[in-house]
């Protein structure tokens, strides 16, 4: 069985997930990688020690300064290095998100990273758009070149690094992988939904001042924003029928989704970010949910307004508004909608589909033979 070695970005909820005993709901935040030993796969991590060593810091710090100031996007190079040696011992390199990925890819070229590197991109067009030379650019095409797959949850996002890489000369095999969810561990209870409209997330870009617009606008209706505390400073003055939170704690969190009437996720146009987790979760927990129809999650997800979500444009403050009021005083149809979210959850964006199609990019980027097995695909 092929060994893997998963990269993560070093934060505290990512620590908080690893703290946690195998089969946690938070534990999502691994990618996979429980499923994966129970596969077969021998699967070690970047973060089994706590923090980078000091040669590590010193010399991540002056690649990441030098390839920022020669016009490049830099990255967590102290953790990658720090974890160079035991990654080399791999059949295959897992890299979960940019801020190693980047740092990786760019080892890998310069012969430095031996294994075959699968690369998860996470917002990698937007990073693209920020290197500021020729040679930058030709520098990133070749890197990514060099992965034995380069994967995305977005379908445009990976048509988005396709085009840019042929325009710069340079080809790699891009796969789009839906994300998923347990349904087992997000299944609907018998918590009673008294919690008004909820909205979950921390990327930088969810449009958390479209919400509160809206609740300025229906006074009558309990809003309640869970995110950073980061966010909440970014926040403008909120009228008194909205409730913030920042920072819960991952169980508090998926209460809060238990108890919401309707799941509320407005987002600012991008590639890669449609609040796609907590829609999955909130989905599968049968909660009537709108979301912005960013490119993100417009294919690829089965989603179809009226059917399983509400979808709403880019920006559309009214339209938004709309969606939430119709769900809001339309009891029958937002158990329907939630209901067949649910179904749209264990038919097609299920935890183990997810995690099938990463085992088997994985298992072709090592060389191995696909394992026997029966289930969705």
């Amino acid at each position: 069985m092929p060994d893997v070695f998963a990269c993560y970005r070093d934060s505290p909820q990512r620590r908080q997930a690893l703290a946690t005993e195998p089969g946690a709901a938070e534990r999502y935040l691994l990618f996979g990688l429980d499923q994966l030993r129970e596969r077969g796969f021998r699967a070690r991590h970047n973060l089994e020690r706590v923090g980078a060593p000091g040669w590590a810091r010193l010399a991540g710090g002056a690649m990441k300064r030098a390839l920022e100031r020669a016009g490049g996007y830099g990255g967590d190079f102290a953790t990658v290095l720090s974890s160079l040696r035991l990654a080399n011992r791999a059949d295959v390199v897992y890299s979960t998100v940019d801020t190693v990925g980047i740092p990786l890819m760019l080892l890998k070229r310069a012969g430095r990273l031996r294994p075959p590197l699968v690369y998860v991109a996470i917002g990698l067009p937007e990073r693209l758009e920020q290197l500021r030379t020729d040679r930058m650019r030709h520098l990133y095409a070749t890197a990514l070149a060099t992965c034995a797959a380069v994967v995305a949850y977005s379908e445009k996002e990976a048509e988005d690094i396709g085009r840019w890489l042929a325009g710069h000369g340079a080809d790699a095999r891009l796969e789009f992988v839906p994300f998923g969810v347990d349904p087992s561990l997000f299944a609907p209870g018998p918590v009673t939904a008294t919690g008004g409209v909820v909205s979950i997330g921390a990327d930088p870009h969810r449009d958390f001042g479209l919400l509160v617009r809206m609740a300025g606008r229906m006074p009558e209706v309990a809003f309640r924003i869970v995110t950073t505390a980061d966010h909440v400073r970014s926040l403008p003055s909120r009228p008194e029928n909205l409730s913030v939170e920042s920072d819960l704690p991952f169980d508090l969190m998926r209460e809060r989704l238990a108890e919401a009437q309707v799941v509320a996720l407005p987002v600012r146009e991008n590639t890669y970010s449609g609040a796609t987790t907590v829609l999955l979760q909130a989905m599968a927990l049968e909660k009537p949910v709108v979301v912005t129809r960013t490119s993100a999650i417009a294919t690829g997800y089965g989603l179809v307004d009226g059917e399983n979500v509400r979808l709403v444009e880019p920006g559309d403050d009214d339209g938004f508004a709309r969606a939430v009021a119709d769900l809001l005083r339309g009891e029958f149809h937002a158990r329907a909608l939630g209901a067949s979210a649910r179904v749209t959850v264990e038919r097609e964006l299920s935890w183990e589909r997810y995690v099938n199609r990463i085992e088997e990019v994985l298992r072709d980027a090592a060389g191995a033979r696909p394992a026997s097995r029966s289930g969705p695909r």
